[in-house]
């Protein structure tokens, strides 16, 4: 379950990653799955070549991107989430969900 998101944001994200940028998109997120995570961070481009060679410099593998709405995008969470922002140097994910707490 997503939460936390104006839907402005979310246009913001589909538009960037139809024009073939990457795109990331943090909001708060609740899965049985994963417990101890309470946010994610959805990373899309509808180029898959360019969303590939993203992940790999990442340590992500292909076969971990999530193809479903029209919207390729790994889905980060926990340390990996972090990490990840970091490098990118996406500060105001990171502060707005306190990730760094």
């Amino acid at each position: 379950m997503a939460f936390g998101i104006r839907r402005k944001e979310l246009q913001a994200w589909k538009q960037k990653a139809q024009q073939n940028e990457i795109a990331y998109l943090t909001h708060f997120w609740i899965d049985e799955r994963f417990p101890d995570c309470n946010t994610v961070t959805k990373v899309a481009c509808c180029n898959l070549e360019k969303l590939f060679a993203w992940g790999r410099r990442h340590g992500l593998k292909p076969e971990w991107i999530d193809h479903r709405a029209d919207f390729p995008h790994y889905d980060l969470f926990g340390d990996r989430q972090l990490r990840i922002l970091k490098a990118e140097n996406q500060l105001e994910q990171i502060n707005r969900f306190k990730l760094d707490n």
